[in-house]
């Protein structure tokens, strides 16, 4: 029982709770809380989205609650203005948001609320609890740092070996070929059988781990990694194709081809990456030889191709060979002292035999789309519409006979040699005819099969005036077009289209004649571009053409033959009176055509070429007089009928 009059006063105890324990043993404690703190944390506690008073004055019976449900119904009367509910609502809003602005001020001001933040009451542990934690953390701290170390001495590791590393040199050749484990063994494959290949050579090339990794001769760093190469796919080889002129028979040993001297094989410490591909070339080319040497036995020709050693050699055009050879150089033959030279041989050609080849193997491996899904590998899509559009055997048996590669790469040789004769005689008749120029425009997109080009004769300074025709060179023959629009389609002998272009040339001057008389108001008498009479002319047909000066007294007549040449004849004669004229004839001029012809020396008369000639000359006759001497002033003139 307490004594009264005494006063006993109750404290706080002081103490705080222990926030950590240090490793040295000393405790850090926990700072009390202001007044301030302590209310905004009394604060935080508040829950103010609860109604306190939704439960007050609630009726507790079901009486009272029907009660107050009559009362609520009684009171309650519609308003009589439309707006009222839209006022009601706007009017709860402002009284929300007057609530917030009062709740905005009151938070602003430090008079009334200080909205500070509050520090969460950290937990209680023990001692024991921070030493284990501590424990674990550095574990797993050791665990992170030893990984980072080993990372990092791996990456240095990499940068300080490069390409010297067997892993490393492994992954770029798994990158780059096809590699396969067999047991202890890392095996690899250069054959084309994933392309489509069909050839029977094998390529399979062994991984190991080189065993001296230092420098070679050459003063470079040898690889970690080497290549064991077959013995039959050692060396270089290449596909070399020559087309050249045998005079008389086919001769065998013209085709012998003698290997360039500074060729040989490759190092064997070159890198692994230059062995695999000169053995993926060797291979290749053995493939490309012998396809080509199957289709040369199959493939039945008027000529028949010989296969002899590594050589294919067939007849293109009479007097033309074509050898196909394939050099292969492993570096054991015996050395023979070579000189350099020059070997014969087209580039062209052997690039197509590639390529050839090449397509024949994505045509194995990528069909024509659409692909139906229950179609047979391999089936074209012609192939497939056969039976819905009802193909006849025979049409299918067309069909599958394909064009080989020797028939391919045959039809492209006679294409180059005819182009080439083709060029050569152009070029030879622009050199040995000056008079007119011979000028020749080939087409710079042309394909493999065909190609174009244009010729122009024309006479300079009378440029306007000229005569062309196009030529479709083939593989076995030449269409020309000529300027009227007539085809001529000559064979594979250069002497044909020789012909063709001089004749050309003998038309063409007689073109320009007709051209100058419309410029001198001179008269065509009668012009033909196939003269049917005099001497026959060795190949085509000789012109002529015929005209009159203005004033009748002069008559020229001109033929040009293709193999006759120029002949310009001349007759001048006074014009008769009327009294002496027959009825018959109504025109003088007509009255000049019988008599003789005197021929003109078409080298002494003035000017550059033929049309400047014929040009003055006619300009001259234009203002001849009466006078028969005269003639003689312009030309030499021998009297012959």
């Amino acid at each position: 029982m307490a004594v009264p009059g005494i006063n006993v006063s109750v404290e706080a105890v002081l103490e705080n709770q222990v926030q950590e324990v240090t490793l040295d043993g000393q405790e850090k404690y926990v700072q009390p809380l202001s007044m301030s703190e302590n209310l905004s944390k009394l604060a935080h506690k508040i829950d103010f989205y609860k109604d306190e008073s939704e439960g007050k004055g609630k009726p507790t019976s079901e009486g009272e609650k029907a009660e107050e449900d009559d009362k609520t119904l009684a009171t309650f009367q519609p308003s009589l203005w439309p707006w009222d509910s839209v006022r009601n609502k706007l009017k709860a809003a402002l009284t929300e948001l007057k609530v917030l602005l009062d709740v905005l001020n009151i938070t602003k001001d430090k008079r009334y609320m200080v909205a500070d933040p509050v520090t969460q009451e950290a937990t209680s542990s023990s001692p024991a609890q921070l030493f284990s934690k501590k424990k674990a953390m550095s574990g797993a701290a050791g665990v992170l740092t030893n990984g980072a170390d080993r990372l990092k001495k791996g990456q240095v590791d990499v940068a300080n070996r490069g390409q010297n590393d067997f892993h490393f040199e492994l992954l770029k050749l798994r990158q780059n070929w096809r590699l396969k484990k067999t047991g202890k063994t890392i095996l690899g494959d250069l054959s084309y059988r994933s392309a489509g290949s069909r050839f029977w050579q094998g390529g399979t090339f062994e991984v190991v781990k080189s065993t001296d990794p230092g420098e070679s001769d050459s003063g470079v760093q040898k690889s970690s990694l080497e290549v064991v190469i077959p013995s039959e796919l050692e060396g270089v080889a290449y596909i070399q194709v020559e087309v050249k002129t045998v005079p008389e028979m086919m001769d065998l040993t013209s085709a012998t081809l003698k290997m360039p001297a500074g060729l040989g094989s490759v190092r064997s410490d070159a890198y692994w990456q230059q062995k695999l591909e000169v053995a993926q070339n060797v291979l290749f080319c053995k493939e490309l030889f012998a396809q080509l040497a199957r289709e040369a036995v199959q493939v039945k020709s008027s000529t028949p191709h010989m296969v002899v050693g590594n050589q294919i050699i067939t007849n293109v055009f009479p007097g033309i060979q074509l050898s196909v050879v394939l050099c292969h150089y492993t570096g054991k033959e015996k050395k023979v002292p070579l000189q350099p030279q020059k070997l014969e041989h087209n580039h062209v050609l052997e690039h197509s035999l590639h390529q050839l080849l090449r397509e024949v193997h994505y045509r194995n491996t990528n069909l024509a789309p659409p692909h139906p899904v229950n179609a047979m590998l391999g089936m074209s899509r012609k192939r497939r519409l056969a039976g819905p559009e009802g193909m006849s055997r025979t049409e299918l048996a067309e069909m599958a006979n394909g064009e080989a590669l020797l028939e391919q790469i045959i039809k492209q040789t006679k294409h180059a040699v005819l182009r080439l004769r083709t060029m050569h005689v152009i070029d030879q008749l622009a050199v040995s005819v000056q008079d007119p120029q011979i000028t020749a425009h080939w087409t710079c997109l042309n394909s493999s099969l065909e190609s174009n080009v244009r010729i122009h004769i024309t006479s300079c300074g009378y440029e306007n005036v000229r005569t062309s025709l196009d030529l479709l060179i083939g593989v076995d023959m030449i269409q020309a077009i000529l300027k009227d629009g007539k085809t001529c389609s000559l064979s594979f002998e250069d002497k044909e289209l020789q012909d063709l272009i001089l004749w050309q040339i003998s038309q063409y001057h007689v073109t320009v004649v007709q051209q100058l008389v419309k410029y001198q108001s001179w008269q065509i008498l009668s012009m033909s571009l196939n003269m049917g009479t005099g001497d026959m002319e060795t190949f085509g047909t000789a012109s002529s053409i015929m005209l009159a000066s203005p004033r009748g007294d002069v008559v020229l007549a001109l033929k040009s033959g293709p193999s006759s040449d120029l002949t310009l004849n001349i007759k001048q004669k006074e014009i008769s009176t009327e009294s002496n004229m027959p009825s018959i004839i109504t025109d003088p001029k007509w009255l000049n055509l019988g008599g003789p012809f005197r021929q003109i020396n078409l080298d002494r008369l003035e000017g550059r070429n033929f049309a400047s000639k014929m040009d003055m000359l006619m300009a001259q006759l234009t203002n001849i007089s009466k006078d028969h001497n005269l003639i003689m002033d312009i030309s030499d003139v021998d009297n012959h009928i």
